[in-house]
């Protein structure tokens, strides 16, 4: 049996200072049961606990750490600009030079402004669009996560999917009173909305690879479909790409699939981890936000220093190394030895991936949108998930969570991680 007992005091002592011992709620364990475990150190594909246990980690700082852990480049970067001051509130040539990087790699976005996180991308999108149009109404998708925006967390994925609970305690009827919330790849169920509220949408707002329960793909047409109509009714559509932007290539999803959105959303990523958000798009959109147009929208810690330099140094080894074709390869990789190894184990599987992001539910049943996801079998990915934590593999803790490979992960790694979940398999 694995010794984890100094994250279990941890956990007891936590318990007594912050609400059910997390900062986040899915880190609890809840969902799968048990104690989590506290890290004391991240190298590569790996965290080790502060009982000394080190596991190969799919979690990745949920998705960032798309060149592993404590990147040798990036911690010198930041070291070397933190002696310089570690936050100003004044512009700082750092946040010009990551906006013209950002908009070379994406076609769509002409202008960016920083924020701190997804969550507040994703807030002040809305609000710039809701401005832009002068409309007050938003679809978005059952189990896409936008973060804990009021007007947003309606059947929403990630932690509230994990609890139970996709409507959040404290949030007014009236601010959800213009969220329309339909399934994902619904074309019909898209096409009555706009028929239902003439001139009253301002935006689609999407995952454009749904990822916060667990991970679904968009089918044939989908996104082109909603390119489309969003242009016909005048609408504007924002892809959240807080998870796929420079995950699933350079350009994100969105030149992926050869679909440009008027405007998107980013997360930590483009801060290698650290704590930073963005949202951009069309220039004429986003010269509606202040102090040049009348969207207000604001914080002392955008566009600060460290996370900038971070960001510009990992896409600088994004682009100029084979990090997205070796991603491509792991990540097939894991696809069919998880495939094979669940027909060999004789257990249902729907294992979906696209690039370095997968999920595996257990299921006979193909998911395509929320209704799907949720026939997969919790409790047994709860046993799986502890049974792949005894073997030193952490997966997030959460049938309703996606899987994130990076560049620092090996072929052996993979095997040992496919090799193990054939093992835990067979004792479901």
């Amino acid at each position: 049996m694995t010794d984890r007992s100094r994250s279990t005091s941890l956990f007891q002592e936590a318990l007594k200072w912050i609400p059910g011992g997390v900062n986040s709620p899915v880190r609890a364990f809840r969902a799968v049961g048990g104690t989590p475990f506290f890290v004391q150190s991240a190298k590569g594909a790996t965290v080790t606990d502060v009982d000394g246990n080190t596991y190969i980690d799919y979690v990745g700082t949920w998705g960032p750490a798309i060149l592993g852990h404590a990147h040798p480049r990036i911690i010198q970067a930041i070291q070397e600009t933190a002696e310089f001051g570690t936050s100003f509130g004044i512009p700082n040539p750092y946040e010009v030079t990551l906006a013209q990087k950002v908009s070379q790699a994406v076609p769509s976005v002409r202008k960016i402004r920083m924020c701190n996180s997804g969550t507040e991308a994703c807030m002040s999108a809305i609000r710039l669009a809701r401005g832009y149009t002068q409309r007050p109404k938003v679809i978005k998708f059952a189990g896409c996560y936008h973060g804990h925006v009021d007007s947003l967390l309606v059947k929403a994925g990630s932690g509230a999917l994990t609890f139970g609970h996709p409507d959040s305690a404290g949030v007014p009827p009236e601010f959800t009173a213009h969220t329309i919330v339909i399934n994902f790849n619904d074309k019909a169920g898209v096409e009555a909305a706009f028929q239902a509220n003439p001139d009253q949408i301002a935006a689609v707002i999407l995952e454009p690879v749904p990822a916060n329960a667990g991970l679904y793909l968009p089918q044939n047409g989908f996104l082109e479909f909603l390119r489309g109509i969003t242009q016909k009714n005048g609408a504007v559509l924002i892809f959240d790409e807080v998870m796929t932007g420079f995950r699933l290539g350079i350009g994100g999803a969105q030149s992926l699939f050869g679909i440009e959105p008027d405007l998107s959303t980013f997360g930590k990523i483009i801060g290698a981890g650290l704590p930073v958000g963005a949202f951009g798009g069309r220039a004429d959109i986003m010269d509606c936000l202040a102090p040049i147009g009348p969207v207000y929208q604001a914080g002392t810690l955008s566009g600060n220093p460290l996370a900038m330099v971070a960001g510009l140094t990992a896409l600088d080894v994004l682009v100029s190394t084979d990090a997205y074709s070796r991603l491509e390869n792991l990540g097939a990789q894991l696809e069919s030895g998880m495939i094979d190894a669940a027909k060999r184990s004789g257990v249902d599987v729907e294992f979906q991936r696209i690039g370095s992001m997968f999920c595996g539910y257990f299921t006979h049943k193909k998911v395509h949108n929320l209704d799907d996801a949720m026939h997969a079998d919790r409790e047994k990915f709860a046993r799986f998930f502890h049974g792949m934590l005894d073997k030193n593999i952490y997966l997030a803790p959460s049938q309703f969570e996606a899987g994130f490979i990076s560049a620092a992960h090996t072929s052996q790694d993979i095997e040992k991680t496919i090799e193990a979940a054939y093992e835990v398999m067979k004792s479901l």
